[in-house]
Parts: structure tokens; sequence; C-alpha cells
């Protein structure tokens, strides 16, 4: 009796473990967002079809979608090429190295913002000398581009760094026993197992991006139909007191972000587990 008492008691504590850790989850991320739909949608699908037919709304998605898509393109290449240079040379400096490449998480990205201002913008030397040749980076999309790759810098690194650490070299030695030069030997045996990390991590950087508010605000100017993101809009949005145009792009954004985490897990599992 004893016994059976003994082997329920840690069944009990798993559940109410179990139990807390769904509440948590719940009330932290599930009731915000179920809200955030409710509130969007409450005004039925026509209320929110023109609250994003606004010109000023069109303008501010297309420009954030844009800017985060050739966000995740440099992302995924040169998050990649970094991870590649990482785990294959012995780098002097290479944990300083390793740590800057964290620091976007670790840092605001409102002070992220903010130092891309100090470095770049119209009243700095090197801010004044490409604006004087027709090439501005703060107030225009360069910075925009700037600091969405600043705040998502981590992401395919990380991603791609421990599978390259996986793969044994025994498989690049056959390569090239069996005669295969470098880009041969990349191609069949480092690709098809960085391929997948590195595109759903791209896709995920994108995720991210579409929805980056505080380094934004201070590069891009905010002007209407030049440099106003999504982000921004709908924080202005709810400044002016039209919460409902607000709550419409964000439940377009939040649509975004979730089918961009369900594929990029799809990559994952289905891609992934194939070149496994």
């Amino acid at each position: 009796m004893t016994s059976t008492a003994h082997a329920l008691a840690p069944n009990r504590a798993e559940r109410l473990v179990r139990s807390a850790v769904v509440l948590y989850i719940a009330l932290l991320v599930a009731v915000p967002l179920l809200a955030l739909l409710s509130f969007g949608l409450s005004g039925g699908t026509h209320a929110l079809v023109e609250a994003l037919r606004s010109p000023v709304a069109r303008s501010a998605l297309w420009l954030t979608v844009w800017t985060s898509s050739v966000v995740a393109v440099l992302n995924t290449l040169l998050g990649t090429a970094t991870a590649w240079v990482l785990v294959r040379y012995k780098l002097p400096g290479r944990a300083v190295l390793s740590a800057l490449i964290d620091l976007p998480l670790a840092i605001p990205t409102l002070v992220a913002g903010l130092m891309l201002a100090v470095l770049y913008g119209p009243l700095t030397w090197l801010g004044h000398g490409l604006e004087a040749r027709g090439m501005p980076i703060i107030f225009a999309p360069p910075g925009i581009v700037l600091a969405l790759m600043f705040v998502t810098l981590p992401f395919v690194i990380r991603a791609v760094e421990p599978v390259l650490l996986e793969i044994d070299p025994a498989e690049e030695e056959a390569a090239r026993i069996l005669g295969a030069g470098p880009l041969r030997t990349f191609q069949t045996v480092f690709l098809p197992a960085i391929g997948p990390a590195a595109l759903s991590a791209g896709i995920r950087s994108l995720g991210r991006a579409l929805g980056e508010f505080g380094a934004i605000v201070i590069v891009a100017g905010n002007i209407p139909f030049r440099t106003l993101t999504a982000p921004v809009y709908i924080f202005g949005e709810i400044e002016s007191g039209t919460p409902r145009a607000a709550a419409a792009v964000s439940v377009l954004l939040l649509l975004l972000a979730l089918a961009l985490h369900g594929l990029a897990g799809f990559i994952e599992r289905r891609i992934g587990a194939r070149h496994a």
C-alpha cells in the first residue's frame, strides 16, 4: 500500500507541473493572441478588409514585407556562410566573434536602432557622405534593412552551426577519395544537411522581421508611403485613437507569422527527415 502511494505521488507532481506550464503559456501567449483575434475580427471580415485597404496601411504592409523578405534572403546566405566559417576554420578571437553574434539577443532593439542612427545618421560624416552621393541610410529603406538584419542576425547562424558540427568527417573524406572536388563535396555532403536548417531559420527570421518595432522606429523616419512600416503604423493608429485599423494590420501580421512558423516546421520535419 505504501509503495503504491509512493508510485502515485510522482505522477501527481508531474501532472501539477504540466498543468502549471500549460497555464503559464496560455496566460502569456494564447490569451493575448485570442484577444487580438477577437478584437480584430469583432467587426466582421468586411470591416477587416476595409481597414486593410487604406492606402497608408497597404503601403506600410508592402514596405514591411519586401524589406523583411530581403533580410530573410540575406540572412539565409550570409548566416550560412558565417556558420561555415565559425565551424570550419580556427579563427583568432573566435569566442569573441561568437559572442558578438548573440549580442542582438541581449540588447534592446531600441538601442540597436539608436546605434545605427549614431553611425549612419545624416549628421555623422559617414551618413552625410553617403547621403551626398544619393545613398541615404537612416530615414530610408536601407536603414530598415540594416536594422532588421541586426536584430535577426543569430537566427540562421545558430541553426546551421550545430548541424555542421554533427556531420561526420568520414563522409567528407569519402567524397574526396571518390574524386569529388570542393564544390561537389559541399553539394553532396553538406548542403543536404544544412539546407533545411538554413531555409527554416531564414523563414523564421522573416517572421521575426515582420513584427520588428523598436529598431525601426528610430531609423525609418516613419514617413507615410516612404518609410512607414506596419508595426510603426499600428503604433501610430493606436495613438491616434483608431484601434480598429491597428488591430486589422496586427491580425494580418499575426496570421503571416503563424503561417511562416508552420512552413518552417514543415521544412524541418519533412525535408530534414528525408535528407537524414
